[in-house]
C-alpha cells in the first residue's frame, strides 16, 4: 500500500493516537493542576516542591492511561524496560515543566496563584511535546505491521517447504537429507 492511500492511513492512525494521547494527557493535566493547587493552598510547601509532587502523581496516572488506553495495542514485551524508559522520559518532562515554573517564580518574581498556574500550563505544554515524541518513539513501540508479519509468515512457509533457494534440497544448511538421517538415528 503506497502512495496517497498509505499516507492517508498513516495520518488517520496518527490522528487517533494524538487524540488518545490528548485525552489521557488532559485528565493527567487536571490531576496535576488539582494536586498542585491543593498543595499550594493547603500546605506550606514551596511552590516548585508542591508542583513536583503533583507532577509525580500525574505521571503515575498517565502511565496507566497510556499503557491501557492510548498504547494498548503496542508491544507489551519488556515491561521493565518500558517502565524504566517511561520514568526516565517523564523525569525529563518533570524538569522541563518545573524549570519553567521555577524561572517564572524565582527568576521573574511571578508567584501569584494566577501566574503560577499560567506558567505551570506553559511548562506542561512544552513538556508534553517532548513526552509525546519520546513515548511513541522509545517507550511504547509499535508492533510490526501486517505487511511485515505476512512477509515473515510466507518466508517461514517457504523454509518449511524446502524452497528457501539455498540448495534446493531441504532448505537447512546445504547438507541435505544426511543431517536428517543423523538426527533420526540419535533419537
Amino acid at each position: 500500500m503506497n502512495g496517497p492511500a498509505a499516507w492517508r492511513a498513516r495520518l488517520d492512525q496518527l490522528g487517533r493516537e494524538v487524540a488518545k494521547f490528548g485525552a489521557v494527557g488532559a485528565l493527567g493535566t487536571l490531576v496535576n493542576f488539582g494536586v498542585s493547587n491543593l498543595l499550594w493552598h493547603t500546605t506550606n510547601l514551596q511552590a516548585v516542591r508542591a508542583n513536583i509532587i503533583a507532577t509525580v502523581i500525574a505521571i503515575a496516572f498517565n502511565y496507566v492511561g497510556f499503557r491501557y488506553f492510548t498504547y494498548r495495542d503496542r508491544d507489551k514485551g519488556g515491561r521493565t524496560r518500558e517502565l524504566t524508559l517511561f520514568l526516565a522520559f517523564s523525569a525529563v518532562g518533570l524538569v522541563i515543566e518545573n524549570g519553567v515554573l521555577y524561572l517564572a517564580i524565582y527568576g521573574f518574581g511571578w508567584e501569584s496563584s494566577l501566574q503560577r498556574n499560567v506558567f505551570k500550563f506553559v511548562g506542561i505544554g512544552i513538556a508534553t511535546l517532548f513526552r509525546f515524541w519520546s513515548y511513541r518513539t522509545w517507550v511504547f513501540k509499535t508492533l510490526p505491521g501486517r505487511e511485515t508479519v505476512t512477509g515473515a509468515e510466507s518466508f517461514l512457509e517457504e523454509s518449511r517447504d524446502g524452497r528457501d533457494g539455498r540448495d534446493g534440497r531441504d532448505g537447512r544448511d546445504g547438507r541435505g537429507d544426511r543431517r536428517s538421517d543423523i538426527q533420526r538415528t540419535h533419537r
